[in-house]
């Protein structure tokens, strides 16, 4: 048997047992919008190998603490990703931590809190279901920044949403809010933000409930589609991210973020 997670030894996830439910908030102790840096990237991908032998749980419930679930990653740290090694080490972890997720046999209920953006998002669409406050948003705006959408959403917007309404979402960067995220089968449900750790937990409770072979089974099951999507699209387009890293635009991109001005891309 394996040892149980200690929440102890992570300081950007917050991590309950709550019966037969292990919750996890997102709680980046720096970033008010819980940013991913470099420590809560670590964290996560630390958190989803754990889960795979997580055996006193039943459910995973997967929020976020404040007004975001996650708003992507943090500008600040991307120019600290400035070499060839940095940039394979952050490739071969991202991979990693999206196929443990895939291979937690535990269901795992997300309740969007706030706007889960870029890792958020695919994080948040590679949950097995999805309760979203109402005023939130999803969005995937890689190319907002000058980068390809390389950390799982390449796959898993299409996969939901079938190709030509996925590339409306990605190759803009445009938020999906809440009703509409619903209305096209994006999450599972919405709810009011004062209702939604109740309703959220209480789904995952059910979940937990049910009979544990047969729901995880079931979900190792579902998820091979998931992964089917994710080997046709997952390495090439996180190859054509890295190399967006080191393009002209993206490093015009942060510029304008800094400067608080329109970016002028030039396509290298």
């Amino acid at each position: 048997m394996s040892r149980p997670l200690d929440p102890s030894a992570f300081e950007a996830l917050q991590i309950e047992r709550l019966d037969d439910v292990l919750r996890v908030t997102i709680d980046h102790p720096t970033s008010r919008l819980n940013a991913v840096d470099a420590l809560l990237h670590g964290e996560l991908a630390r958190l989803f190998r754990e889960l795979k032998r997580e055996d006193d749980a039943r459910a995973v419930l997967l929020t976020g603490r404040g007004p975001a679930f996650s708003a992507g990653g943090d500008f600040d740290w991307f120019p600290s990703l400035d070499d060839t090694a940095k940039l394979e080490h952050l490739r071969r972890d991202a991979k990693q931590m999206i196929w443990d997720l895939l291979d937690v046999e535990l269901p795992i209920v997300a309740a969007l809190n706030g706007p889960a953006v870029g890792l958020g998002a695919s994080l948040a669409l590679l949950c097995d279901t999805i309760f979203m406050a109402d005023g939130a948003t999803l969005a995937d705006p890689h190319v907002r920044v000058g980068i390809v959408a390389g950390d799982g959403g390449a796959a898993i917007w299409p996969l939901v949403l079938g190709p030509a309404r996925a590339k409306q979402y990605l190759l803009t960067g445009d938020p999906v809010h809440a009703a509409e995220a619903e209305r096209i089968g994006l999450v599972n449900r919405v709810v009011a933000p004062d209702r939604l750790a109740e309703e959220a937990l209480a789904f995952a409770r059910r979940l937990a409930a049910g009979a544990p072979l047969a729901v995880r089974y079931t979900k190792t099951a579902i998820n091979k589609l998931v992964k089917d999507a994710l080997n046709v699209a997952f390495d090439t387009s996180t190859a054509l991210e890295l190399v967006t890293f080191r393009s002209e635009d993206h490093h015009e991109a942060l510029a304008a973020i800094r400067e608080k001005r329109a970016p002028r891309f030039r396509g290298r």
